[in-house]
């Protein structure tokens, strides 16, 4: 498994003060980070060891081995409603994340490395994003005149879109 591309800039953070974020793009447009607490690792999944499923939402590209469990991997962009990936891709760029015993791969366009910022830093997404994203966030919080969206991690786990019952 290769983690080279996740590097820690010091000039991404103000100060080591606050908690940890590990930063990406969802797609062209959209700049998120995810909590450390639930991140598991960052990686690059060759397109064909996810093995698609039938009759499962478009979201959903398969399952996938990691590290001797198999785990659903999930098109994060299109389950949020943004663009999707480009479908020509030969990898992905996922991020395990583990929300209780419940593990998830999630696949964004590009992992761009760490980030800190204190809780007081993240704002209410109300008007700042598409309603539709609203569920599946804990904020916003702006970097560097860039709008990072905060995701939370249990409620891209538990969301209806991944459950079949």
């Amino acid at each position: 498994m290769t983690s080279s591309k996740i590097t820690l800039s010091s000039k991404q953070t103000y100060n080591n003060s606050g908690d940890g974020y590990l930063k990406f793009q969802l797609n062209q447009q959209t700049a998120a980070v995810l909590s450390m607490k639930y991140t598991q690792e960052a990686i690059i999944v060759p397109v064909e060891s996810v093995t698609s499923m039938p009759n499962m939402p478009a979201c959903i590209l398969g399952l996938m081995n990691w590290r001797s469990r198999i785990i659903w991997v999930i098109d994060l962009p299109r389950m949020l409603n943004l663009q999707s990936l480009d479908n020509r891709l030969r990898q992905y760029n996922a991020i395990v994340i583990r929300v209780e015993s419940l593990l998830l791969g999630l696949v964004v366009q590009e992992i761009k490395g760490t980030t800190k910022f204190l809780s007081d830093d993240v704002h209410s997404p109300v008007g700042q994003v598409a309603s539709s994203l609203v569920p599946y966030l804990r904020g916003c919080v702006v970097q560097q005149k860039e709008i990072l969206l905060v995701l939370d991690a249990q409620a891209i786990v538990q969301s209806s879109i991944l459950r079949s019952d």
